[in-house]
């Protein structure tokens, strides 16, 4: 993967009036990630879509699109992202094939085998010739996002792409922006609501509250967390001999007994090891060890102090 950045936002401010919307907004985006914007309703993630793709002005800073300044080489830099804001317009009276064939007549270069090209990246080639009004909201997903891929951009930035669809639309639309990233190294910006879609999706998620930047992370750290110390749950036999025994143990910080009868303990993963060499030197039968993760859900909750997602 290209290390150079796709995108860059380097102190974005935009102000109306003495409000502040988005407050000094810094992170990059290479290239072949999918990359997801996270926050609470009224965070700044609409407001900066905007901006980057030029449909708002930036009070402060800049936003490079392949080292493109978006408000003073605006052709330069659009020419290199398309877009789709929640469900795609289309003439539902014509056929998909056609709707793609009138928006490559406003987009030079576009040829009739990219065309077909982008129809089977999104799978759609026994239904390409089918009305539009005879298609799935995931199928008029899939259509938008062929749409905005015939000029080859760099950059795809979808907003709330998962509204509507069931859940084998949102698997299908996950799975095609995995395959899109690999086959044809597109860096993908999407904005989602369901949480778990994105942690699925996504390879680094950036979480804003009122319109400031309050981590970038990849899904695992923010998942697993960056502290040394974790939580790990054992099983053991018997349970109530094993915390006894573990509560003793200057490596677990805190042991405790689940309803479920499965210990938790508090430790460093170095620690591991020996203790549960500790245990088994104790007569106690292990039967497994896992770290436990927090959903990126719950790790939301906890940064934003419980804002709603939006």
């Amino acid at each position: 993967m290209n290390s150079e950045p796709i995108i860059s936002l380097s102190h974005v401010t935009k102000r109306i009036g003495r409000t502040t919307l988005i407050d000094d907004l810094t992170f990059d985006v290479p290239q072949g990630e999918i990359f997801g914007f996270l926050g609470p309703n009224g965070a700044g993630k609409t407001t900066t879509i905007r901006m980057i793709v030029g449909l708002m002005s930036i009070t402060k800073g800049q936003i490079l699109i392949k080292g493109k300044n978006i408000k003073t080489e605006f052709e330069q830099a659009i020419r290199h992202v398309g877009a789709i804001v929640e469900s795609p317009e289309m003439y539902k009276y014509l056929s998909g094939y056609h709707n793609l064939v009138h928006y490559a007549r406003m987009v030079p270069g576009v040829t009739k085998e990219r065309i077909d090209e982008v129809v089977a990246l999104v799978k759609l080639e026994t239904r390409i010739h089918d009305k539009v009004k005879k298609y799935s909201l995931g199928m008029r997903q899939r259509l938008g996002v062929a749409q905005a891929l015939l000029h080859r951009p760099s950059l795809l930035i979808l907003d709330e792409p998962t509204n509507g669809l069931d859940p084998a639309g949102i698997r299908e639309l996950r799975d095609y922006l995995r395959h899109l990233t690999r086959t044809e190294g597109t860096t993908v910006i999407v904005s989602s609501h369901l949480l778990s879609e994105m942690e699925l999706m996504c390879d680094r998620v950036a979480i804003l509250q009122q319109g400031k930047l309050v981590n970038v992370m990849p899904v695992q750290h923010f998942t697993r967390g960056n502290d040394k110390v974790q939580t790990y749950q054992i099983q053991a036999q018997p349970p109530e001999q094993a915390l006894v025994t573990l509560r003793k143990m200057a490596a677990v910080q805190e042991a405790k007994l689940t309803p479920e009868g499965i210990i938790e303990i508090a430790t460093e993963r170095e620690c591991i090891p020996d203790i549960l060499l500790g245990l088994m030197q104790n007569d106690i039968r292990l039967y497994g060890v896992q770290m436990v993760s927090q959903s990126l859900e719950d790790r939301f909750l906890e940064i934003t102090g419980g804002g709603q997602i939006g």
